[in-house]
């Protein structure tokens, strides 16, 4: 729904088109412009509910004899959408804000990590903008902290630690050469993001998909490339 509470453009080709949600075309916009999803990809999703990415991304991964798999993570038990998705998509129930490295490691296919992470993590909007966008933040540096695996990261107001950086994607759970996508809301602290992230990329960028909510403070961070 629009911020006004009426249907718009966005929502109703959700509906027409059997999207669980308007936010797949947020990811079919990037996906698109970016080309961050390809066949035989191993893809993590966090923030998985109510599972449009999931959508998205099993469309991206080509037909099923392309391989591929896609794990999304939720606090929410996700059901894995019947529309666009198959047998290489699954879900798990937990805190990624709790969750180790080497048990997410675990969920990607033989252990190897993952070749993309999506964050479509937003916290509860209280209306407060300062404390919205620190929350924003801080789920915005667990996903960093998750992929690359650093303890280093800048303190982004409270943002958690892990463990060093090794380079190459060794020390989190994207493999080198990795694809990153991480939402925030905007605030001070998301030009601390991009200097970090810029020498650990080759490309980086930020984009607001159309889809996005005229309402909504919230932009994407995507990182390509993990060197």
């Amino acid at each position: 729904m629009s911020g006004g509470g009426s249907p718009d453009f966005f929502y109703r080709e959700a509906l027409r088109l059997g999207y669980v949600a308007r936010s797949a075309f947020k990811l079919l916009q990037m996906q698109k412009q970016y080309r961050l999803i390809t066949p035989g990809d191993s893809v993590l999703d966090l923030g998985c509910a109510p599972g449009a990415w999931l959508q998205v991304a099993c469309q991206s991964l080509g037909p099923a004899e392309k391989g591929g798999v896609v794990v999304g993570i939720d606090v929410k038990k996700v059901k894995v959408p019947n529309l666009y998705c198959d047998s290489r998509v699954r879900t798990a129930c937990a805190d990624v804000m709790t969750l180790l490295k080497a048990q997410v490691r675990a969920l990607s296919p033989q252990g190897r990590g993952f070749s993309v992470i999506l964050s479509d993590m937003c916290p509860p909007v209280s209306g407060i903008s300062s404390k919205d966008a620190a929350l924003s933040c801080e789920l915005g540096a667990r996903a960093l902290s998750l992929a690359i695996g650093s303890a280093e990261l800048p303190s982004f107001d409270g943002a958690v630690e892990g463990e060093s950086y090794l380079g190459g994607g060794s020390g989190g759970v994207l493999r080198a050469g990795g694809n990153l996508v991480i939402k925030l809301l905007e605030s001070e602290d998301n030009r601390e993001f991009a200097q970090f992230c810029k020498p650990l990329f080759k490309r980086m960028s930020w984009t607001r998909p159309k889809a996005t909510r005229s309402s909504s403070r919230e932009i994407y961070l995507v990182c390509q490339g993990l060197q």
